[in-house]
């Protein structure tokens, strides 16, 4: 697995989402790619700081920013 990858990976890892194979790569590259790990201890504390976070307290248009923003995003392969 490359770390693009696994990035593209990391929120169905972290919420327990994963086909057991596709876990067992993920788990195999933050075995050995320091970055990775970095990358999903942020991930994870993010993920835990916003599900403190009550929906109704983002304003309509941080919530329409937010959508803007990533709404179109598309990932590759690369």
């Amino acid at each position: 697995m490359t770390c693009r990858q696994m990035v593209e990976l990391v929120t169905a890892y972290l919420e327990g989402h994963l086909p057991a194979e596709d876990r067992a790569r993920f788990e195999e590259h933050l075995a050995i790619c320091d970055g990775c790990q970095a990358y999903v201890e942020e991930m994870r504390d993010t993920l835990e700081a916003l599900g403190r976070l009550p929906e109704e307290r983002l304003s309509g248009k941080a919530r329409d920013t937010l959508l803007a923003a990533f709404g179109d995003w598309q990932t590759d392969d690369r």
